[in-house]
């Protein structure tokens, strides 16, 4: 499961895609109407705010909205609640970094054309979040991003 910290307009099709179904399964977590994922650590964030159901229906409202402006049509009749566009979530500056940088090492393997014109981008957050100085949240599951951009270069980094 991944629920992007950055910016829905910088995910190509797959991950955005990805990220709203999986974003949908956080809900039903969230909802207690699944048995599965209930302690994948990237609840974490949700669950410690002041209403999780809000603050995940808002995620995923902005994850719709970037679909909208590509023309993609997800169900926002799926989303449970009303999101609250006056919320935030902290998000540390290493934090997005670590996922810009597994991103882009996605990107360079998947779909070389969103790589490079990703790679001009500044890096950004889905608006739920507000960038905060800090390091890497201990909920995440941290990769050497350095061995993995060396098999992306040599072409056998696993392809999701």
């Amino acid at each position: 499961m991944r629920m992007w910290s950055v910016t829905p307009a910088a995910l190509d099709a797959k991950a955005l895609v990805a990220c709203w179904r999986e974003s949908l399964l956080a809900q039903a977590v969230l909802l207690g109407k699944t048995k599965g994922y209930v302690h994948h650590p990237q609840l974490t964030r949700f669950r410690e705010t002041p209403d999780p159901v809000v603050s995940i229906a808002t995620f995923l409202s902005y994850v719709a909205d970037e679909a909208d402006r590509r023309g993609y049509h997800f169900n926002r009749e799926r989303i449970v609640q009303m999101p609250d566009p006056s919320i935030s979530i902290d998000v540390s500056d290493a934090q997005l970094a670590y996922e810009w940088r597994l991103l882009l090492i996605k990107e360079s393997q998947r779909d070389t054309k969103a790589y490079r014109s990703m790679t001009a981008m500044p890096v950004g957050c889905n608006p739920l979040f507000r960038v905060v100085q800090g390091a890497i949240a201990p909920w995440e599951h941290v990769l050497d991003l350095d061995a993995l951009d060396e098999l992306s270069v040599l072409g056998s980094f696993p392809r999701h």
